[in-house]
């Protein structure tokens, strides 16, 4: 296996560090091609879908290949929007405000990029830029609240897989989770206020978490808790009695029996018990994507309305929200601090603060 090429080195360079936030991925358009092309790579990751991998081999390519893409292709279509992928662009701007905000603190030395663990911009090519950029340092920051072996652990999988072809490898930490970290939860519940403020307040809101088959629970995997953790720190933060609200996992496929309560399932309970309005929000999405655009905010909406309910909201994720770039920056500095940046020059904090003003970075 060939190395990838060095820098070209020069004594006396100061080495940087680079925080990499890195999202699940997203196809290139909302075509059946695009989506075909993602699925094939998404799904063919061994820690996504653990059945042994012959005999899910025959059925990825003889049947879900041929069937999904085209379904999957026109969802896709109904959140797309004239400048490409909702989760893209609001993970790109993520990384644009991030690095804005930290040049205002003092912190303009840090680089900040951003990947996909699927699709591009592949972890190989941002990891491979970053070290062009003479960063010895990286902090992997995937944005995932809550740790699960399908997501977290596979985003470590594919920065590993690239650094074993790399002669002079960068020092490494990762962010496992921060699904109980104050300034996340509290993101979490301006978000929720500030909805409330201008539209009410529901008769129950549900949080909808991304759901995975009961099995990773039984092998293990914390997501199950953490996920649970973070909607009774969010309740608690909201001021809310266990009757005002729910936990629930959405995006089931196949028919294995998955985490529960069902999203779909109890929305169309609560339409058929007479709730008249239920708002929903997707704490273990930082950025708005298919999940929760069309998943939650048509095909939920659509379930609950056809059930009885007269008044449905999806709430926004945390997206570009001043308060989660702020919570961002302060999960990034927790983990790299002592790693080698020195103290914010008083100077370069106000010419910092100036271009991050010019960026519309939060001050």
């Amino acid at each position: 296996m060939p190395f990838l090429a060095e820098p070209a080195f020069t004594h006396g360079t100061p080495a940087r560090t680079a925080i990499l936030l890195v999202n699940l991925g997203t196809p290139e358009a909302p075509t059946r091609a695009a989506v075909r092309r993602y699925l094939k790579e998404f799904l063919s990751d061994s820690r996504v879908v653990e059945i042994p991998q012959p005999l899910w081999w025959l059925i990825l390519n003889g049947v879900i290949l041929n069937l999904r893409p085209a379904k999957s292709a026109a969802k896709y279509a109904q959140i797309w929007n004239q400048d490409g992928s909702p989760l893209r662009l609001h993970t790109e701007r993520q990384a644009k405000l991030l690095r804005g905000y930290l040049g205002a603190q003092g912190h303009s030395a840090l680089v900040v990029d951003f990947a996909m663990r699927y699709g591009d911009p592949s972890i190989d090519s941002v990891l491979e830029r970053l070290k062009q950029q003479r960063c010895e340092r990286i902090l992997v920051l995937p944005l995932y609240p809550q740790y699960a072996a399908s997501t977290t652990a596979t985003t470590f999988d594919a920065v590993s897989a690239c650094l074993r072809r790399m002669r002079n490898i960068p020092e490494l930490r990762v962010v496992k989770h921060f699904h109980d970290h104050a300034a996340y939860i509290a993101a979490l519940a301006g978000g929720v206020r500030k909805h409330w403020s201008q539209h009410g307040k529901p008769d129950k809101l549900l949080m909808s978490f991304h759901g995975l088959p009961r099995y990773t629970l039984e092998r293990g995997d914390p997501y199950h808790c953490e996920c649970r953790k973070t909607a009774r720190l969010l309740a608690e933060a909201l001021a809310l009695a266990p009757e005002q609200y729910q936990l629930s996992f959405q995006s089931r496929f196949g028919r294995a029996e998955w985490l529960q309560p069902y999203t779909a399932a109890t929305l169309a309970q609560w339409g058929k018990q007479g709730l008249r309005r239920v708002d929903v929000i997707c704490p273990g999405f930082v950025a708005d994507c298919l999940e929760t655009l069309e998943e939650i905010g048509i095909e939920g909406k659509a379930e609950f309305l056809k059930a009885g309910g007269k008044e449905f909201h999806a709430i926004a994720c945390l997206n570009e929200s001043d308060a989660w770039i702020r919570a961002l920056a302060q999960i990034a500095l927790e983990h790299v601090r002592g790693w080698g940046e020195p103290a914010p020059d008083a100077h370069e904090l106000e010419r910092s603060r100036g271009r991050a003003a010019a960026l519309g970075a939060p001050a």
